[in-house]
């Protein structure tokens, strides 16, 4: 397998990782229950859990 013949220079391989950075999550409001959850992702809000502002599974009742 080749090997490099000079060694790069630390300039170089920082104009290459410049790209590389964190990304806040994108957040969203719920029309519904009016809380802050991540975009396309499904979130509970008091056992309840919500997806596109719309219930998909309801928390269980105790007697």
């Amino acid at each position: 397998m080749p090997n490099p013949k000079r060694r790069h220079s630390s300039t170089r391989r920082d104009k290459r990782r410049t790209h590389y950075k964190a990304v806040a999550p994108t957040l969203s409001t719920c029309p519904t229950t009016g809380t802050v959850h991540r975009r396309h992702r499904a979130y509970l809000v008091e056992g309840n859990l919500y997806y596109n502002g719309k219930l998909v599974v309801e928390a269980k009742q105790e007697a």
